[in-house]
């Protein structure tokens, strides 16, 4: 059986039951998830694609840094910068990857003022694609930024971590993996702030003091005593501990498992918050 449905007068468009069906049901299977969310990707990756200024961040920002940090430092906590590049490298990876994974939520929230998303409403799309659609396209952003983080300190300043090509690998997943689940923290940000400006101010406000509060460009033992339970405790002081340990030991410690945890953590809280916040605004 079928229906034809006239759109001009020239045109009709011809939908079967299945079709109706599908476009009047309220619920979507995983694997219409799945696609619907792979599209969503795909249409962020478009406009990457189109407005190449999205990448200065991923590309300008771990080399600047990376060579500021080493020459500044480097000289007053190790006695010189190539033996800083073992403690310093991991915790620029973790800074680059995490500043980055901020720039979701404004995004979403310049999305949303424009009317994008309304363009979704009448869409039998699972309420979660718009939102984890751009977030699976920000890996690229995540993986160059890693990269980059290591080329420039491997090519240019002479790091050479012993943990080789599989613990530089496993790094950069780590601190990519990391990232993305934070994302969903900032993702949630975007939907209840009422501008993108209001977005990245929050966001700044959360993550530096969380990642210069850290063991990211320290050692911990030199801090005073108050500061060093906080050190301790800081997720992204595990995150850049587990990093060091796979870059240059080429080990996969305790460290690693509690960084995977911790990020579980933020995407079962703050994933279910996003779409529920985003479901308001509908």
């Amino acid at each position: 059986m079928s229906l034809t449905i006239p759109t001009r007068p020239s045109t009709a468009v011809l939908l079967t039951v299945a079709d109706i069906a599908a476009r009047s049901s309220s619920r979507n299977t995983l694997r219409q998830t799945w696609s619907q969310t792979m599209s969503m990707a795909w249409r962020a990756t478009k406009r990457m694609r189109r407005n190449p200024e999205q990448f200065f961040d991923v590309t300008i920002q771990p080399i600047l840094f990376t060579a500021m940090f080493a020459y500044i430092f480097g000289g007053a906590i190790s006695g010189d910068v190539k033996s800083y590049l073992p403690l310093m490298v991991p915790g620029i990876l973790a800074q680059t990857v995490l500043t980055t994974c901020m720039a979701t939520g404004v995004q979403l929230r310049e999305d949303m003022d424009k009317g994008v998303f309304d363009r979704f409403k009448s869409l039998p799309i699972a309420r979660i694609a718009p939102l984890a659609g751009p977030m699976v396209a920000d890996l690229l952003r995540y993986t160059i930024a890693a990269t980059l983080t290591f080329a420039m300190s491997i090519v240019v300043m002479g790091y050479r971590p012993g943990g080789g090509v599989l613990g530089v690998t496993g790094a950069i997943v780590l601190a990519v993996f990391t990232g993305w689940c934070l994302a969903w923290a900032f993702t949630f940000l975007g939907t209840i702030a009422k501008s993108a400006q209001a977005v990245q101010g929050f966001s700044m406000l959360i993550l530096f003091p969380l990642t210069f509060l850290s063991n990211a460009f320290v050692p911990v033992g030199t801090l005073p005593d108050g500061l060093r339970q906080f050190v301790k405790v800081n997720p992204v002081s595990h995150l850049v501990s587990a990093a060091r340990d796979l870059a240059n030991n080429g080990e996969v410690t305790a460290q690693v498992g509690y960084t995977i945890l911790a990020s579980l953590v933020v995407i079962a809280i703050f994933a279910p918050l996003s779409v529920r916040s985003y479901k308001r605004h509908l």
